[in-house]
């Protein structure tokens, strides 16, 4: 009975990597059968999540379109670029971390929508460590000169399903 105990343990084990391993591969595929645009769209966003990862608030403001619309906290959406510029140096505060576990991205001629979930590391002045996560939904608008940039950015995307 131990052995067979020991060899179902064993087979969880292996079947968990081997789905993990899968999960991982599709995810990769899924940006590997990417169009160069939505190539173009994904690199957007992460230029503005590394420009926040380096507190670069000038390339953070730069990959908004003037009048963006942000929301910071649920049902409060913010398009003053001096009240989305203090909010994003606020954060700065906690050192935040992003990762995302998967993006997809959809283009139709000059907008785009990007969805990812996420989740977000940081910490308190206190020292407490704060983690949330949620569903990225951010639509940009391709520029005149090729630039995607962001026109809605809703990290709360999940709220109404909670």
């Amino acid at each position: 009975m131990i052995l067979k105990r020991q060899s179902y343990v064993l087979l969880i084990i292996i079947l968990s990597i081997i789905t993990s391993s899968t999960a991982q591969t599709q995810k990769v595929m899924k940006n590997e059968q990417m169009t160069p645009e939505q190539q173009n769209v994904l690199k957007a966003i992460q230029k503005m999540t590394n420009a926040f990862h380096n507190k670069d608030i000038a390339e953070v403001m730069a990959s908004y379109e003037p009048n963006a619309q942000v929301i910071f906290e649920p049902k409060t959406p913010i398009t003053d670029s001096t009240v989305l510029k203090e909010m994003f140096q606020q954060a700065f505060a906690i050192n935040p971390r992003f990762s995302y576990s998967g993006h997809e991205v959809f283009v139709n001629d000059r907008i785009a929508t990007h969805f990812a979930p996420w989740t977000m590391t940081g910490m308190a002045p206190d020292g407490t460590e704060i983690k949330q996560s949620g569903l990225s939904v951010a639509m940009l608008r391709k520029q005149d000169n090729g630039e995607w940039l962001i026109i809605f950015d809703n990290p709360h995307g999940n709220f109404l399903m909670n």
